[in-house]
């Protein structure tokens, strides 16, 4: 039996939206009623326990179309994403001092912000690694001068350099242990500047198309492109390239973590097993759903088909989850992707102090500092309710608790 809440509202698709025990605010509410009045949702829109308000559509939903796409609902953070793995060390293995495996990790992984207020990049830390610059030239090299060559403006020559970097805002590596003290390396990001950039440039070519062709729409952000057309195709390619750019992306990241972690002070040596998981949470691809071919854009979402690994993680502070999906199909076979914010950032700065944070991060070692008040404990929903409220959608296999994150 699923464990959904049904919205109806007239003239718009259905909305299913496994929120038991967990706020919808007005805003986030309003902007799923404006995206399931589009006229090519399939059959109904599915949402998230850590659903929240987002840009166009809703941070948190699972949103199924059949001949167009939203590229504002893919988002401009294309293929951001989950990667983890576990380790043969367990809890006894690791130093009590955790701040030298911090530092470790942050000089292996170029993160945050320059002095100059610019977003960091192999360029300004070491040359590109051998590992990131042969995956950058068997997989993406080609693609790359494929979509560059039809639009120049999408190259500014730094694509290759930011392969390998986290990024800012909620994106982060954590040293974990789980349920059984083994220990855990687990990261959050995406494909970085270059799906910044080619996201942009199709969300507002998306609204000059729709202006052009008098479409009206409830919010400037579902602009879309049609099936059939050159620039949805375009589009197509150029989120496609973004996709397996991300996912490259985490696994240079997660390979520099094992290897910087390895020459941390007093770490012994170690291996990784083959449980590991790599899984996006904004996204779009091609999948069969209620008896036809749509394109299933996860907006905030994680698939979750059955028996597929996925990763649920808390924030800094709380519980993390490597999850199994059940393959509930009312939810497209999707589950959260996270806890999901339930204020602003500034809100959250404005609110919280550092004690507040300390106090909240105990025990991790982490960041304590005026620059990731932000992304404090309390400024997210609670993971456990979140994870209650998807219980039909997924299965936990470990739980994960952070001793070391690094922010970026």
């Amino acid at each position: 039996m699923s464990n959904h809440e049904l919205i109806t509202v007239p003239d718009a698709a259905p909305i299913k939206a496994w929120i038991h025990g967990v706020p919808l605010d007005d805003g986030a509410r309003t902007q799923l009623v404006n995206t399931a009045r589009m006229p090519f949702i399939h059959d109904h829109i599915a949402v998230m326990p850590d659903v929240h308000l987002g840009i166009g559509a809703t941070v948190g939903s699972v949103i199924p179309t059949v001949g167009a796409i939203i590229p504002a609902a893919v988002g401009v953070d294309i293929g951001c994403g989950m990667c983890a793995v576990r380790t043969s060390l367990s809890a006894s293995d690791l130093p009590d001092n955790l701040h030298g495996v911090r530092l470790a990790i942050e000089r292996a992984v170029p993160h945050g912000r320059s002095d100059n207020g610019g977003h960091n990049d192999r360029g300004a830390w070491h040359d590109l690694p051998p590992r990131a610059g042969n995956l950058w030239k068997e997989h993406l090299e080609g693609g790359y001068a494929e979509i560059c060559a039809k639009f120049k403006k999408l190259d500014r020559g730094n694509s290759v350099n930011h392969l390998g970097t986290l990024g800012t805002g909620n994106h982060f590596i954590e040293v974990c242990l789980d349920e059984s003290e083994q220990v855990w390396f687990m990261l959050h990001s995406g494909s970085r500047g270059v799906g910044n950039r080619f996201g942009e440039f199709f969300i507002s070519m998306a609204r000059d198309d729709c202006r052009k062709a008098g479409i009206d729409l409830p919010d400037r952000d579902l602009a879309y492109f049609k099936e059939g057309t050159e620039h949805f195709s375009d589009y197509v390619s150029a989120v496609g390239w973004a996709q397996s750019y991300a996912r490259i992306n985490r696994q240079v990241m997660l390979e520099n973590v094992i290897d910087a972690v390895a020459g941390a002070p007093g770490i012994k040596p170690f291996t990784t097993t083959v449980e590991a998981v790599n899984c996006h949470h904004n996204y779009v691809q091609q999948e069969q759903h209620f008896g036809k071919t749509c394109w299933v854009t996860r907006k905030g979402a994680v698939r979750a088909g059955a028996g597929d690994l996925g990763i649920i993680p808390g924030s800094m502070g709380a519980r993390s989850y490597i999850v199994r999906g059940k393959g509930n199909p009312e939810s497209f076979c999707s589950c959260s992707h996270g806890a999901g914010r339930v204020m602003s950032r500034t809100k959250a700065k404005q609110q919280f102090s550092l004690d507040d944070h300390a106090k909240a991060t105990a025990g991790v070692e982490c960041r304590k500092d005026a620059g990731v008040i932000d992304e404090t404990p309390m400024a997210y929903k609670d993971i456990d309710a979140v994870m209650a409220a998807q219980s039909d959608l997924v299965e936990i296999v470990h739980t994960l608790k952070q001793v070391v994150c690094v922010k970026g």
